[in-house]
């Protein structure tokens, strides 16, 4: 029959959705690969060199990392264990933000060829600018002689920790924000000065966006300690 002949093509079976299905894909691997790209362009410093080991970028990356998985660390505990929503969802930003911004540090480092960890001194980044050929100031705090734990400014001692872990409800959260305050404080001193003398476009602009976010969350911290009739720590 006529009607049956002239059947719409909708109602047979083709390949459509296999090629459509295919085109997705290579649009998401053009995009993966321009992305890696790209990322290796904005890691090149204006000299085109590689950092090397003892320069602002590996070592900021280096200690940078360190500091920033003890704050995961704190955050991470904090938001498993308060019952205040408010520090449940700052915990939360804290955590998965610098947890995000480790990966990539530590995969600046192996692009770089550089060990994740220092091999020397903590800081010293901060005092000799072997990477640039010049001398750089020195750094204006640091932990207690890296004593119990705490072997970089703002970081919190294995007995703070301790403590920590062992306080529960309105207490937990104080000293949470206590640490986690004092905490920022040290890393946005090591962020700044890493954006004061990098080259990489990569760095400075992770070191702009530590100092925004660790700003405001900063300003968040302090507020949130005097509604709970608290004061920050000292710091240094």
């Amino acid at each position: 029959m006529a009607g049956e002949d002239e059947s719409p093509a909708a109602d047979r079976p083709g390949p459509r959705p296999v090629v459509i299905g295919a085109t997705v894909v290579v649009v998401l691997l053009v995009g993966a690969v321009l992305g890696m790209f790209l990322t290796q362009l904005a890691l090149r410093p204006d000299s085109s060199a590689t950092p090397a080991a003892g320069s602002v970028e590996a070592g900021f990356a280096q200690d940078m990392s360190v500091h920033h998985l003890q704050a995961v660390t704190m955050a991470s505990w904090e938001r498993d264990h308060t019952t205040d929503p408010e520090l449940k969802q700052l915990a939360f930003d804290i955590e998965s933000t610098q947890r995000e911004q480790v990966g990539r540090m530590k995969g600046w480092l192996m692009l770089w060829g550089q060990p994740e960890q220092a091999t020397g001194a903590p800081m010293s980044w901060m005092t000799s600018d072997a990477g640039h050929g010049h001398m750089a100031m020195a750094p204006t705090t640091a932990a207690a002689g890296g004593s119990d734990g705490a072997v970089m400014p703002g970081m919190a001692t294995n007995t703070e920790l301790a403590k920590l872990r062992s306080l529960s409800g309105r207490e937990l959260d104080v000293y949470f924000l206590q640490l986690m305050l004092r905490h920022h404080q040290g890393g946005t001193e090591m962020a700044q000065y890493a954006h004061d003398h990098t080259t990489v476009a990569a760095v400075k602009a992770l070191t702009q966006s530590i100092l925004t976010s660790q700003g405001a969350e900063m300003t968040q911290m302090r507020t949130m300690l005097t509604a709970r009739g608290a004061q920050p720590l000292p710091y240094p």
